[in-house]
């Protein structure tokens, strides 16, 4: 995303955060951010609100965390001594990117959470489905591979591939509802495309 769009995005998400501090639930262009005509639901309270984004954040943190445990003995394991793609970045930029995506994420889907229109269940069901396939990839790539060898890393190839097919589908789902949360998830797709490049690589390397 080039720089001025993703400034004009946390721009457009920092005045929402802000309005939703001041209990107006109102979004930047006066439209009601929650419960709006026709959606059948009263606007949450703010208490429910910041629950609600505490408890994506925690969801976030916890795949990032599972992500962590199943990949922090295999980086410094098999992974260092594979053949990796030239245009793979040092292992420390890993770290920082996906903590970045997963906040990003986060809030993303709290940002379409609140809203409470007709789309809001399903999009909700395809940011699950994504989220159990990014929670389930990094434990098949990195922690498979000294039992199954290069079948994991195909394995692994194919569901980075049905990932980035499950969030395509997300931002689809929640573009209409809150612009900037589809916004918010172009990040994740371009990384995920590049870690599939990745993923890629090392499947026909190693």
């Amino acid at each position: 995303m080039p720089g001025t769009a993703a400034v004009r995005v946390w721009s457009v998400t920092l005045t929402e955060l802000r309005m939703f501090n001041k209990g107006w639930g109102m979004r930047p262009d006066g439209e009601q951010s929650t419960a709006p005509a026709g959606s059948g639901g009263k606007p949450y309270s703010a208490g429910v609100q910041a629950a609600a984004l505490a408890g994506f954040l925690l969801a976030s943190l916890v795949v990032a965390a599972l992500g962590g445990l199943a990949s922090a003995a295999n980086v410094t394991g098999w992974y260092a001594a594979a053949d990796k793609a030239p245009w793979s970045p040092p292992n420390g930029v890993f770290g920082p990117v996906w903590t970045i995506l997963y906040a990003a994420m986060a809030l993303a889907a709290w940002l379409v959470w609140r809203k409470r229109t007709a789309g809001t269940r399903q999009a909700m069901v395809v940011y699950a489905i994504q989220l159990a396939l990014n929670l389930t990839w990094t434990p098949v790539f990195f922690a498979l591979y000294p039992a199954l060898g290069t079948a994991a890393l195909w394995l692994g190839l194919a569901i980075i591939v049905a990932l980035v097919a499950a969030v395509t589908v997300t931002v689809l789902h929640f573009g209409p509802i809150s612009r900037t949360a589809g916004l918010l998830l172009l990040p994740y797709i371009s990384w995920l495309v590049f870690a599939a490049s990745l993923n890629w690589w090392a499947a026909t390397h190693n």
